[in-house]
């Protein structure tokens, strides 16, 4: 048996605070992990992002450029509406960034008037160095699972995302 962890003193915890309303171990549990796992991801991006002396934002940034369709390549508007944030905010962010030498504002060839951010080899490299650093992290963390545990939390996990994927509909 595994050794107690936070989440199982949190549940001991709970458990007879909930009188009247549903309350499961197993899906508190469930859910408790999830979010201490995904806060410690979390962490790891910003590890990454200030171990290549990246701020978050600009990590994020540009790792929404690259992770396209077109990697290296989007609109202003593609990258504000990934990156869920206004207008104003993402071209202040890509100021930093072109002030930085890690993106360049080019005329769109259909449309000249419309403007595309590409990411140059400078900017390639400094999210190249975050993404291995955050690579590690995450290998570091996942090693503590047997492949087979691996392919049956991966399932397991897919489950979920589906589900949730669903109710965006």
């Amino acid at each position: 048996m595994p050794p107690e962890d936070w989440t199982d003193r949190h549940v001991a915890r709970w458990r007879d605070h909930w009188s009247g309303i549903a309350y499961d171990d197993e899906v508190e549990g469930i859910v408790t992990r999830i979010g201490r796992i995904a806060r410690y991801l979390d962490r790891t991006v910003k590890d990454a992002a200030a171990a290549s002396d990246l701020q978050e934002s600009e990590y994020k940034t540009l790792h929404v450029l690259m992770i396209r369709d077109t990697p290296g390549s989007a609109s202003p508007t593609e990258l504000a509406e990934d990156l869920r944030i206004s207008g104003a905010g993402m071209t202040g962010r890509l100021d930093a960034l072109e002030k930085k030498g890690w993106i360049k504002r080019v005329s769109a060839i259909d449309d000249r008037r419309r403007v595309i951010i590409q990411i140059t080899p400078k900017g390639t490299e400094i999210w190249r160095g975050a993404m291995g650093n955050r690579g590690t992290a995450e290998d570091e963390l996942v090693s503590s699972l047997s492949a087979r545990d691996r392919a049956s939390l991966n399932r397991i996990l897919k489950k979920l995302t589906v589900y949730i994927e669903s109710l965006d509909t």
